[in-house]
């Protein structure tokens, strides 16, 4: 999931401003002083252009893991809506096979790990669904959820739709419904309650009780099953905790892979179809320039010295629980372990630190393999014209 771009605003752009302004009046009080005009209009133009860029590109890997206050304020199901909102999606994909009886509308940023991490399950078992594509901005797309971060999946049930929510939670619902199909998907997700509770910022936030659990309709008898699901949630919990703090302090080392990895935002994401190109220039470069200056306190809130080699461990963890059970986690096909990794690992991709953590460690392999699976199963691609 991810944390609404106000805060990003809140906590990164306005001391920025504050930093600009204070620059501004040295400016002034120098005898060599620039005309007021010029100042003026240059500071402006740059702050605009960072609460611009990193407003459309700070989602793609800002995440701030919060520390939590262990007493929860009130528990709620999943909202349900009793009629469809208003919603323009911009992908479709159609997957002739599915046989999951599945209605679902995913709404996402495109490069977020977390919504990767979806999509990856949803091709992973060969389900058809619609993408939405939410503005980093004004999240115009999610206005009707009182949940204001993504993803969020919608799915057609009896009498309305049922709001689905965190990634982890999103694919242990439909994991656990796809394996019982007798269970109602509305009776599934009371196994996952969503907890609110205060964080050590005095905010509330929403956690979700059981998500990397798969239910049962019975207890499982077999030790060695039970040891494998465990493995399985452990791994799952350590993409979310550990693997994606990696990113950030990685595709935003340098300015200069700051910039290639918002260039291939930019591209993935299909930017100048959507907006004018003075506006893709200034996601860009203002948000490669945000996100370089927030990577930097993310490296160190996350006690990351060497970002490059804090990428590297990690590929070397995961590569070295792989071998002990086969091709995957999993044995020969893919877990949901596997599944999450790839997804968030899918989410650089188009970045340097990818290509370097491919020659430098040995999760190229496992990568390939789980990445021609998926596609194996994934439907076909659909652009919806309005």
């Amino acid at each position: 999931m991810w944390r609404p771009t106000f805060t990003l605003i809140k906590k990164v752009i306005i001391p920025s401003l504050r930093d600009n302004l204070t620059f501004s009046k040295i400016l002034y009080s120098t005898k060599s002083r620039l005309p007021k005009s010029t100042v003026k209009l240059t500071l402006v133009s740059a702050s605009v252009g960072v609460v611009i860029g990193a407003g459309y590109g700070g989602y793609t890997h800002y995440k701030i893991n919060v520390k939590k206050n262990l007493t929860p304020l009130e528990s709620e199901e999943f909202a349900f809506l009793k009629q469809l909102p208003d919603y323009k999606p911009q992908y479709k994909v159609i997957n002739d096979s599915d046989s999951s009886n599945l209605h679902l509308i995913l709404f996402q940023y495109r490069t977020c790990p977390f919504c990767c991490k979806v999509r990856a399950y949803l091709d992973s078992r060969g389900i058809s669904y619609e993408i939405v594509e939410v503005d980093a901005v004004l999240r115009q797309a999610i206005k009707w959820s009182g949940y204001k971060k993504v993803p969020i999946v919608l799915t057609k049930v009896d009498e309305g739709y049922q709001q689905l929510l965190d990634s982890s939670a999103i694919i242990s619902v439909l994991e656990t419904f796809l394996k019982d199909r007798s269970s109602k998907l509305r009776d599934v997700v009371k196994f996952y309650p969503a907890t609110k509770y205060t964080n050590d910022d005095g905010k509330q936030t929403t956690d979700i009780a059981n998500k990397y659990f798969i239910m049962h309709n019975a207890v499982v008898p077999d030790e060695r099953e039970r040891a494998t699901e465990q493995e399985e949630r452990e791994w799952r919990q350590w993409a979310d905790k550990v693997l994606v703090h990696t990113l950030s302090p990685n595709v935003y080392r340098t300015t200069s892979e700051a910039l290639e990895t918002f260039k291939w935002f930019e591209e993935v994401g299909g930017w100048k179809l959507s907006f004018p190109t003075w506006e893709c220039a200034l996601m860009v470069y203002g948000g490669a320039m945000a996100m370089w200056i927030i990577a930097k306190r993310l490296k160190k809130r996350h006690n990351i010295t060497d970002a490059r080699q804090s990428l590297y461990d990690a590929a070397n963890e995961w590569t070295a629980a792989v071998k002990k059970r086969g091709r995957f986690l999993g044995g020969d096909e893919p877990n949901l372990a596997d599944v999450s990794v790839y997804g968030v690992l899918s989410s650089i991709e188009g970045c340097q630190a990818f290509q370097d953590l491919k020659a430098n460690t040995e999760i190229g392999k496992w990568y390939d393999d789980i990445k021609n699976t998926i596609q194996g199963t994934t439907g076909k691609v659909m652009a919806v014209h309005a």
